[in-house]
């Protein structure tokens, strides 16, 4: 994995801003390994557009629709920092940032305010495009944060009414460099190799440290308390044991990839899925609406999905329900 993963150093690397990865004028950058490639006005009824991400704008006037894909409170918070700009990995969830305040008031890794729309801070990069409580589909019981990375503005050329949904032609990266960089560090990781892991995962915190330059008001001011520092073990860090690098490494990747698909599997993967999952329920279901009241993660059942009951007859029974379903 690791020789497989160098073999890609030389024909992409990170994109300068964190923010390139998710606009439409600069899909298909360097950073981008396999995207999924969409448009419109190409002759077609509606154009290719990104139909994944149809439900997922909020609901306000511009947009209208759908306010799914909807960022959770424990998410928000694990951006959170510490004086030193390192995560705060057993404390993040005892405080909760919950508007444009709040992001100036605490220490945030910056990543936040390119990945989650916050109540009173610029939405997508425009300071004069401000979302409120109004835009949100149903507060009360979601929350009143709102998806970032998949949308787009308004007045954006790639932007697409699907009637009724909403859509857009900004291409979806599945897979980009970050991700490569990130499973190298994590199999040097377990290799017991975790120092040559160590620069990997700095230069994805470097990267995230240098990606501010959007994210500002109307003044030009910061639109946060961005304190983001790469590890130093021994200085600002502790030792880099493998339990520690393992630790960051696993961080890392649910900053850096929040709401893009791949946190689940990244638990499942690390055997650590039922630990996490119950742990958000018996926390998160404090803070949001009664449909989570009886959430619970069985584990070596919820990691995977029930076999269609017709794909079972179609292979005469030779497929076998998975466990507890």
């Amino acid at each position: 994995m690791v020789t497989l993963c160098k073999e890609l150093d030389s024909e992409y690397s990170l994109a300068t801003d964190f923010a390139e990865n998710f606009l439409c004028e600069t899909e298909n950058g360097v950073e981008s390994i396999f995207a999924i490639q969409h448009s419109h006005n190409d002759g077609t009824l509606r154009g290719r557009l990104d139909w994944g991400a149809m439900l997922n704008f909020p609901m306000n006037s511009e947009y209208g629709c759908c306010g799914f894909h909807q960022p959770s409170q424990n998410m928000v918070n694990a951006f959170r920092t510490d004086e030193d700009g390192l995560p705060l990995f057993d404390t993040f969830n005892e405080k909760s940032l919950l508007n444009a305040d709040d992001l100036l008031a605490n220490n945030i890794d910056p990543r936040l305010n390119h990945t989650v729309a916050v109540p009173g801070a610029p939405y997508k990069y425009d300071p004069t495009f401000i979302p409120d409580s109004s835009w949100i589909r149903d507060p009360q019981t979601y929350g009143c944060f709102m998806s970032m990375k998949e949308t787009v503005l308004p007045d954006c050329p790639c932007f697409a009414f699907a009637a009724p949904f909403i859509s857009s032609s900004k291409n979806r990266d599945v897979i980009r460099y970050a991700d490569v960089v990130l499973w190298q560090a994590e199999a040097l990781i377990e290799l017991g190799r975790q120092e040559e892991a160590l620069p990997l995962i700095n230069s994805i915190r470097k990267r995230a440290a240098e990606s501010t330059g959007r994210l500002v008001d109307i003044q030009g001011d910061a639109t946060g308390q961005f304190v983001i520092a790469e590890y130093q073990p021994g200085v600002n860090s502790p030792a880099w044991t493998q339990d520690f690098a393992r630790k960051a490494l696993q961080w890392e990747r649910r900053l850096e990839f929040s709401q893009e698909g791949v946190r689940f599997f990244d638990l499942v993967r690390w055997g650590i899925a039922e630990e996490v999952v119950n742990e958000y329920f018996k926390v998160e279901k404090s803070r949001r609406g009664s449909y989570m009241s009886e959430a619970k993660f069985t584990k070596n059942r919820d990691e995977y999905f029930p076999i269609p009951k017709n794909q079972i007859n179609f292979s005469k029974k030779l497929y076998k329900q998975n466990y507890g379903w």
